[in-house]
């Protein structure tokens, strides 16, 4: 890692699903993972229910087929964090 980005976390460059206790899931490029924000760049987001799709539909289709980036920047406070998980992990059935 660059020795300038050694503080961003481990996931820094990692496309990631961040899912919120409310009902929102986010997917993108983590820049930066903190205890007090996680930041996405190229990410796109999902509210339950939206378009008929569940979160689990949408994480489903980002592994399947890949991100829209409709969001160049997001911040999520980790407070609204959830869970945090790569998106090649994410298994399709």
């Amino acid at each position: 890692m660059i020795k300038s980005h050694a503080d961003r976390g481990e996931l820094h460059g990692i496309t990631i699903v961040v899912n919120t206790a409310g009902p929102k899931v986010y997917i993108g490029r983590c820049f930066e993972a903190t205890d007090e924000r996680v930041v996405l760049l190229d990410a796109d987001v999902h509210e339950d229910g939206t378009n008929g799709r569940s979160k689990e539909q949408f994480i489903e289709q980002a592994a399947r087929v890949g991100v829209w980036n409709r969001l160049k920047q997001v911040t999520i406070p980790r407070d609204e964090v959830a869970s945090i998980q790569k998106l090649v992990e994410i298994v399709v059935e």
